[in-house]
């Protein structure tokens, strides 16, 4: 089996995209895939009612519970490795990871941004792209790499920038993108 676990902070709007993909598209017999296990580092994570409403594992980590970033990412890379993952796939997960945490997932470990990188790497991209005039923003899913939002894309998806946009409406329209773009992505390299 190709196990991929996910990684949450919030509503699992992404995690949801990718589970409905993976049974629709039968990612398990086209391609032994199937998502072992949902992780979080937040107890309120809207996203794990969704896993556990599908049978789905969950694991939940409070970063409080460690001393430092590299020892909540030692068990957070503890409990990920239980499910043998063949992919580790950021939806939502709102921490900036360790650089050894990325190399123990070299190859493995993949993100969606909500902005066209190069462009707006990090925090508050829709307002930084229409501050800036773009024309266009989107979405990226990348490889992780210990520089943030900086590794090999993977795959990007458009939407205009309307001049009535605010950071809001821009977001949503980049977030059904989002959902579209990253079960994509992940059968690209499934398929592999």
């Amino acid at each position: 089996m190709k196990n991929i676990v996910i990684l949450i902070s919030g509503a699992g709007s992404n995690m949801a995209a990718i589970l409905q993909a993976a049974e629709q598209r039968q990612w398990s017999g086209r391609w032994g895939a199937s998502v072992a296990a949902v992780v979080s580092n937040r107890a309120d994570a809207l996203g794990l009612e969704i896993a556990k409403r599908r049978g789905i594992p969950v694991v939940v980590l409070d970063p409080k519970s460690f001393t430092s970033r590299e020892a909540f990412d030692w068990a957070l890379q503890i409990e990920i490795d239980r499910f043998e993952p063949a992919l580790v796939v950021l939806a939502g997960f709102m921490r900036i990871l360790s650089a050894e945490f990325v190399r123990h997932y070299h190859q493995r470990l993949i993100n969606i941004h909500p902005s066209l990188l190069p462009a707006f790497s990090g925090l508050n991209t829709h307002q930084r792209a229409i501050d800036m005039g773009c024309k266009f923003a989107g979405a990226t899913v990348h490889h992780v790499t210990a520089e943030l939002d900086h590794g090999p894309i993977l795959a990007q998806g458009v939407v205009p920038v309307l001049p009535t946009d605010t950071a809001e409406s821009l977001a949503q329209r980049v977030l059904t993108q989002e959902h579209v773009l990253y079960p994509q992505a992940i059968e690209r390299l499934l398929s592999t």
